[in-house]
């Protein structure tokens, strides 16, 4: 057994084609699929489940491939503490990032970092929550940035910034007429949410059963600019957090913003890595750079 078959195992399961994955791999069909019957042959044990038009991990191929991501990530983070040792802002760094956060936040602190670490490649990747916990698990990314709470022994979790919300409404919106709003205004009102699976959505509902309001039945959106949309058409309200509100973002007309009086509702972002990481002082670093461009923004706003 070698890494090289377990990364050909772990290719085979995420894309489910002999050919896709040989593509993936960088290998022949002929080559993937020889080294497979190879794996299973060593552990004894039937890996993958053939078929016409079809590859499935049996349920002991998906175990193994479990193991092996781990095993790979591990391999990986061996690999890259050793380049560290070099020069620990040199190098890859995998971030994960939520899309309601992602287009607001990173146009702020990309550039900073950037300039920070010129020898550092950044790759981005944009998922809901619960994909990039999976994939910090597995190893497939360095680091995410995400909402509090985090519950997860194996992870560790560094508080960046908390960012408040705005109330949206429409003009002409009873409460659009205020200046500033106390959580228990929302009363009784009906609030446009994301669809399940969006962190944002959780909050806001957090958010409802503390001032007693409610889900606008009949209506889910899959992204934050859609609900922007929908208030300034005048359908709802719904809550906004500080950082999509502020410039460069250019608010559709229709649209008022109204502030919250203290305490108001927010949501706590913090960056998260493995415990076992190898990176753990640079992104203990990477951490403090993102806070100290956000925290000074967010006060201003």
């Amino acid at each position: 057994m070698n890494l090289r078959d377990l990364k050909y195992l772990v290719a085979l399961g995420d894309l489910r084609h002999f050919g896709k994955a040989a593509k993936a791999c960088f290998i022949s069909q002929p080559t993937l699929s020889a080294q497979i019957m190879k794996l299973e042959e060593e552990l004894g044990v039937k890996l993958v489940e053939r078929a016409p038009r079809r590859v499935m991990l049996t349920a002991a191929g998906q175990d193994v491939a479990q193991r092996a991501r781990r095993i790979l990530a591990e391999v990986e983070e061996l690999r890259e503490a050793a380049r560290r040792c070099i020069n620990p802002e040199v190098g890859r760094l995998r971030l994960g990032v939520f899309p309601t956060l992602a287009p607001y936040l990173l146009p702020h602190v990309v550039p900073e970092l950037h300039t920070r670490y010129p020898r550092l490649e950044l790759l981005l990747t944009e998922e809901k929550s619960d994909i990039l916990l999976q994939r910090l698990r597995d190893g497939a990314l360095d680091a995410a940035l995400l909402a509090l709470p985090i519950h997860d022994d194996r992870l560790h979790a560094q508080f960046l910034f908390e960012e408040p919300f705005r109330l949206a409404a429409p003009e002409g919106h009873p409460l659009a007429a205020h200046k500033t709003l106390t959580v228990e205004s929302l009363d009784k009102e009906s609030l446009l949410l994301l669809e399940d699976g969006h962190c944002l959505r959780d909050q806001a509902l957090d958010v409802c059963r503390l001032a007693g309001a409610h889900e606008t039945p009949g209506f889910r959106a899959t992204s934050l600019e859609t609900l922007r949309q929908m208030v300034a058409s005048g359908v709802g309200v719904t809550l906004l957090p500080l950082l999509s509100v502020l410039e460069p973002i250019v608010q559709p007309s229709g649209l008022q913003l109204v502030k919250f009086r203290k305490p108001a509702p927010s949501r706590r972002i913090a960056l998260v890595w493995r415990k076992s990481s190898a990176l753990d002082d640079f992104l203990g670093k990477i951490g403090q750079d993102i806070a100290g461009k956000v925290t000074p923004l967010l006060r201003a706003g």
